[in-house]
């Protein structure tokens, strides 16, 4: 088990780190198209919001794992995941 909580680390991990590559690519590219085709500034406002959705998402997941992390670290144990019942990763990891 404790393998799955170090895939679910590294995975997690991953996927903040696509999250904020591809919304920078969106946001590079987005504003670069709205100037080349000269959108109104709505839609590029528009644009702006969506890349910052993906911003707050890719911080979303970075706090999820910091709070697994802590989680470990002041539970004096490497993995208590058979302790716990809150976090929905702990029941995650109980079903598989």
């Amino acid at each position: 088990m404790s393998q799955n909580i170090d895939q679910i680390i590294a995975r997690k991990g991953r996927m903040a780190a696509m999250l904020i590559v591809g919304t920078a690519l969106f946001w590079v590219l987005a504003t670069f198209l709205g100037g080349q085709f000269e959108l109104a500034q709505r839609t590029r406002a528009l644009f702006d919001l969506i890349a910052l959705a993906g911003f707050i998402w890719a911080l979303w997941v970075i706090y999820q794992i910091w709070r697994l992390r802590q989680d470990i670290h002041t539970n004096g144990q490497r993995y208590p995941y058979a302790e716990r019942s809150g976090p929905y990763l702990y029941q995650y990891l109980r079903d598989a």
